[in-house]
């Protein structure tokens, strides 16, 4: 498929790009490391890096080069690769923290921003190299920089894992103790998608190719700026005004996508449609909450204005692309937009209300930070709440919870660049204890019975 703009769509790009905070936020090349099975860890792990480095090695230099050729900023140039808990299942070791400094090593070397992958699937159970990876992601994540982790712990076919609920909880609190950076590059799924080329959720899923590029766009400035000149008029224009703008940005992001598609040699995966904000003023998801008519993003009316804004991106980016996948929505991560931060600080945008809007926007309670002495069963809790709802409604749901050691509500934590800052958020005081401790799992609902 490809695509000839005229004068005015370049035109229109071009401001898009130049005052509007238009970028493709990421290329992420998906690499299998099946083929690295060893017996030791750092085996594998000198396996692991020198596949990374081999597939990997041109794709900041030829992002770059679309960059410059095209004009269309890349901000990220990342790499995701199979779980890391299926490579070493075949290791003796029980510490996979070599795996993890060598995917770090790989990524220095071939000069990318982040690589995603240290993850383990334990949505029905756990195996014992699931357990390996999830016991050493605190300390592997404390010593590494540019190492990302999850697990899955639930799927509307399986149900939830509540053992891996409970140990989550745990290893959240112990990573937050060693470095509370670990904790904004580990996230907790329920149905969890193989192609997703978002940090920090993402990993190379085994129904992929051998090697794959997927792209991520965004534009949450673009959309806003658009929206300014629907004032007053009807939801209808809104959703249609939506819907044009997001085509408008997906058909740039398969551009790109095909561009990197065919200078790596490596097949074109997705284009992952989720507006996804950054700090900067302007580039804000909660600002186009706002634009729609709500005086404040998480007031009443926020849950539907956003399920207005999630349909009409998806509609307007689905035509756009040849293959449209990974997440594809509306990102609400509170550090990393201004305008979620200012409702936090003010008290407009709660954790309930946050987890109310999960329920139809992209994935969920995303770069949260929480009191420094909330409990692990607590975190526990809230995982699994988000997990509910992603398994009864059939949809991709996450958590990324930031425990602020020494800090308490109404102070801040700071991350820096894209990950931003974010105010700490109270928690409700009742003890979910007793739940967590029972383990187990929790049934798949009944609509799981689909065949």
């Amino acid at each position: 498929m490809s695509y000839l703009m005229n004068s005015s769509e370049i035109l229109q790009t071009i401001q898009m790009i130049d005052q509007q905070h238009l970028d493709v936020r990421t290329v992420t090349m998906g690499i299998s490391l099946l083929d690295c099975a060893a017996s030791s860890a750092a085996s594998c792990a000198e396996k692991v890096y020198e596949k990374i480095c081999r597939k990997a090695e041109n794709l900041v230099s030829e992002s770059r080069s679309i960059e410059q050729e095209y004009g269309i900023p890349i901000v990220n140039k990342r790499v995701s690769v199979t779980p890391i808990s299926l490579v070493a299942a075949s290791c003796d070791d029980k510490d996979y923290a070599p795996i993890a400094k060598a995917m770090d090593r790989a990524a220095k070397t071939v000069g990318i921003d982040f690589i995603g992958g240290f993850s383990a699937l334990a949505q029905k159970g756990f195996t014992e190299s699931d357990l390996c990876l999830v016991r050493s992601i605190p300390g592997s994540l404390a010593e590494t920089h540019l190492v990302c982790s999850s697990v899955n712990v639930g799927s509307t076919r399986a149900g939830i894992n509540m053992d891996a609920v409970a140990l989550m909880g745990k290893v959240i609190r112990e990573t937050a103790e060693l470095d509370p950076m670990g904790c904004a590059k580990l996230v907790v799924f329920c149905n969890a998608v193989e192609d997703n080329p978002f940090m920090a959720g993402a990993f190379h899923g085994v129904g992929e190719p051998e090697c794959v590029i997927n792209v991520g766009v965004s534009g949450p400035g673009v959309v806003a700026h658009a929206l300014k000149s629907c004032k007053g008029e009807k939801i209808d224009v809104v959703a249609e005004t939506i819907k044009r703008t997001a085509f408008k940005i997906t058909r740039m992001g398969q551009l790109v996508a095909q561009e990197a598609s065919r200078r790596l040699h490596v097949p074109f995966g997705v284009v992952d449609l989720s507006l996804a904000p950054t700090p900067a003023i302007g580039d804000s998801v909660a600002e186009i909450l706002e634009l729609i008519g709500l005086e404040r993003c998480g007031t009443h009316g926020t849950t539907a204005a956003l399920a207005l804004l999630n349909d009409a991106v998806k509609k307007g980016g689905v035509m756009a692309s040849s293959h449209v996948g990974g997440l594809s929505g509306a990102f609400i991560p509170v550090s990393e937009d201004a305008g979620m931060i200012r409702a936090a600080e003010e008290g407009a945008l709660s954790i309930d209300k946050l987890e109310a809007m999960t329920c139809v926007c992209s994935v969920g309670l995303d770069m949260i930070a929480v009191p420094g002495d909330t409990s692990a069963e607590t975190l526990s809790a809230i995982i699994a709440d988000e997990a509910a709802i992603g398994m009864i409604n059939n949809k991709t749901t996450a958590v990324r919870l930031i425990p602020a050691i020494g800090k308490t509500v109404g102070e801040r934590i700071d991350f820096g660049g894209l990950l931003g800052s974010a105010p700490v958020m109270p928690l409700h005081s009742g003890s979910a204890s007793a739940f967590i401790e029972r383990g187990g799992r929790i049934p798949a609902p009944l609509h799981s019975l689909k065949n």
